[in-house]
């Protein structure tokens, strides 16, 4: 392994387009170097890193996989030491997400839903656990409203992320006190980029009380409170949905 690098280092997972983006210059602008993970995303991954690059040569690592591989999360962190020496901080952004609807879904969905949203967060977990517990680092995972809230036709993907709430807390009390462990559940923050309209988008927006939509930079600014400032907390996961889940 080189030499311990100067600098934190994150890996996030789908950094290369949406709100793994965002997160990823959030981190940066932050002063942490980045492992940038994508799965069919390359050409968005590698203009982000050059723009990274632009900011601070020597800051990024680009690295390719597919998180439904057992072997992704290894390669992941290895590649991410072999690069930096180092790893400070566990970024699962990556998601799949689709309709599921009773009677029509196959293994091959529940398959593909819970790889990137829960069995790879987990396994990633556990290959950068002993180099997190080293850095006394911290994990945060992208959990989601839904995760106990349904959503109507995606029971799958519902599950996936109840599964993935599950584990913060679980991991939040396996690996301290060395690790932090938290999430982040967005509410309406992006939407869904298939190009369906979402008739009750305005409708949903009507319940909230913060009567708006969110940003990405508000999930990445939580994403980097957790791993920056907030040295007290593990366990928790923050809902940032502007009050959507107060309200029925």
């Amino acid at each position: 392994m080189p030499p311990r690098h100067e600098r934190p280092v994150a890996l996030v997972t789908g950094a290369g387009k949406r709100v793994g983006a965002v997160i990823a210059r959030t981190l940066h602008a932050a002063g942490h170097d980045l492992a940038l993970h994508c799965r069919r995303s390359v050409a968005e991954t590698m203009a982000l890193a050059a723009e990274l690059e632009h900011a601070r040569a020597g800051s990024t690592l680009v690295l390719q996989a597919e998180l439904g591989d057992p072997q992704a999360p290894d390669r992941l962190v290895d590649g991410t030491l072999a690069r930096f020496g180092r790893l400070d901080a566990l970024v699962n952004n990556a998601s799949a997400f689709f309709p599921t609807p009773v009677g029509a879904t196959g293994i091959a969905q529940w398959n593909e839903l819970f790889a990137s949203n829960a069995q790879a967060p987990f396994f990633l977990a556990q290959a950068a656990t002993p180099a997190l517990r080293a850095a006394r680092g911290a994990i945060v995972n992208l959990v989601d409203i839904y995760a106990e809230r349904a959503l109507a036709d995606h029971p799958v993907y519902c599950m996936a992320k109840a599964a993935l709430a599950a584990m913060t807390r679980a991991l939040a009390l396996d690996l301290a006190p060395a690790i932090r462990v938290n999430g982040v559940a967005p509410g309406a923050v992006l939407w869904p980029s298939d190009g369906k309209p979402y008739d009750d988008q305005q409708a949903m927006l009507a319940r909230t009380p913060l009567q708006r939509a969110g940003s990405p930079q508000d999930v990445a600014g939580a994403v980097l409170w957790l791993l920056r400032d907030a040295p007290y907390v593990t366990g928790q996961i923050i809902r940032v949905d502007g009050g959507r889940t107060l309200t029925v």
